[in-house]
């Protein structure tokens, strides 16, 4: 354990400062066009599930360069996520921001352009580092731009954003796709990341950033731009200063995140990123036209059913957000988890016997799918926001990195051996495959993440240097209500 104490700083004087009368509205402004960043992830993730029966068509395509073609961004975005990591530490994070757009201009692009199917996989991988990057410096700017109160709910508008993302592409992907064709489909997400750019040059940075690379009145000064009293900027400032005081070169960066006194932080974050893409729901994202369609649901009924999937993961998304401030973000993984695995279950056995089109069993895969929607969309932003609050600032910037591309390589695993395992053990035997990765994913959390909800990112990373991260019988939460 560290020698930690953190009353033992004792924060300069401070600058006559002045609160602005538009605080509260720049705060969330700050974070909602920020959280777009998310929108662009999930409409471009999201518009392959539509746009491949028409790349397939149109180059003529097999399984395997199916496979290739949507699991390509994924690619790139676990490059993205660990190279933005040193970008939003060296430049700030919303410095990064800008860049991460700039690539999802350019990406969708050049995929709408590309001419073959290599150079679509080649754009695709180009366009998954903005995605990746996005990931990882979003919620970390949010995150540390917002108070402790209503962090979680601020940060998880990017998992609110994904969503409309993924329901806009299902829209355009159901309604549009004979009239667009795939490459408009794609290149209509460079206008809002051109917006996100733009806008992006008008919005504070991290308080927590410039306290660190840029001083203490630097840091006062964005908060004042998102608090809404002085005591509330006076008290935040001092966590900030303690926080950051004669922080040992040991804990920074990738030396940090190997000191023992981390582990638990970096256990707990890493280990819900996998279990949050490798529960079957980005799968579900990605193929759910294909499976239905291998089910027997024609073209446009599997569509439309995906659409349905779509609408699911932006209500639920939307709910998850507004409710996980109050519930807390391990309960609610606890609530979720349970039933994502019984409607695997389920699912797996109505395709398992192959109900008739139309039938009863017919109608049973559609509600299955729903209610795993459901379940597993409910909890999934809780994967996000623990990257971007349970590290400390000293190498919160390459332990979101590590986060976001273990985030992206399980999603790069699951998505690139979907249809093989659904080969290899039949559609009904992947369902309760990943049944028993959801089950396993709720005894992970019960033991090893703690309860972060009200806590602030000093006081997380208080618990760290005490010991006391880890939930223990009758000691779940880092703050107690």
């Amino acid at each position: 354990m560290q020698n930690f104490s953190p009353q033992s700083a004792t924060l300069p004087a401070l600058p006559d400062f002045e609160v602005s009368d538009n605080a509260g509205r720049t705060l969330w402004l700050a974070a909602a066009v920020a959280a777009i960043c998310g929108g662009l992830y999930g409409y471009d993730t999201g518009i392959i599930s539509g746009a491949l029966l028409l790349i397939t068509q149109d180059f003529h395509l097999g399984s395997l360069y199916q496979e290739l073609v949507a699991s390509a961004i994924l690619a790139g975005a676990v490059a993205g996520a660990i190279g933005t990591g040193w970008l939003s530490e060296r430049f700030g994070r919303r410095a990064s921001v800008m860049i991460v757009t700039a690539v999802f201009v350019t990406g969708a692009l050049a995929c709408a352009a590309a001419p073959d199917v290599g150079m679509l996989i080649v754009a695709r991988v180009y366009l998954g580092l903005g995605v990746g990057g996005s990931t990882q410096v979003v919620p970390m700017y949010i995150s540390e731009l917002a108070p402790a109160a209503r962090r979680g709910r601020l940060v998880t508008l990017f998992n609110v954003a994904i969503g409309v993302g993924i329901f806009l592409a299902n829209i355009i992907g159901f309604a549009a796709r004979d009239a667009w064709g795939w490459r408009p489909m794609i290149a209509v997400a460079a206008l809002p990341a051109a917006f996100v750019f733009v806008s992006m040059f008008f919005l504070p940075k991290s308080p927590r950033w410039t306290a660190e690379n840029e001083g203490l009145d630097s840091a006062v000064a964005q908060l004042t731009r998102v608090r809404t009293s002085r005591k509330e900027i006076r008290k935040e400032i001092r966590k900030i200063h303690e926080a950051a005081e004669n922080v040992d070169d040991a804990n920074r960066g990738w030396r940090g995140l190997r000191q023992p006194w981390v582990r638990p932080a970096l256990v707990a974050a890493l280990g819900v990123a996998f279990f949050t893409q490798c529960g079957g729901l980005e799968m579900m994202i990605y193929y759910a036209p294909t499976f239905l369609s291998d089910a027997g649901f024609g073209h446009s009924s599997a569509l439309l059913a995906s659409l349905g999937v779509s609408v699911v993961y932006l209500v639920m998304t939307m709910l998850g957000s507004a409710i996980v401030d109050r519930v807390g973000r391990r309960r609610l993984m606890l609530i979720m988890g349970p039933g994502s695995v019984v409607s695997l279950l389920g699912l797996g056995l109505m395709f398992a016997i192959h109900p008739d089109k139309g039938s009863v069993g017919s109608w049973m895969i559609i509600v299955f799918l729903l209610m795993f929607m459901m379940f597993n969309s409910g909890g999934i932003q809780v994967g996000w926001l623990l990257g971007a609050e349970m590290f400390p600032l000293s190498m919160r910037g390459t332990a979101t990195s590590l986060h976001a591309a273990t985030l992206w390589g399980s999603d790069l695993l699951v998505t690139s051996t979907a249809l093989t395992l659904v080969n290899l053990i039949s559609l009904g035997g992947t369902m309760w495959f990943y049944a028993g990765v959801n089950l396993a994913s709720v005894i992970f959390i019960f033991f090893m993440v703690p309860e972060t909800r009200g806590a602030s990112l000093e006081d997380i990373e208080t618990a760290l240097h005490e010991g006391r991260f880890r939930p223990t019988r009758g000691h779940t939460a880092i703050v107690e209500a």
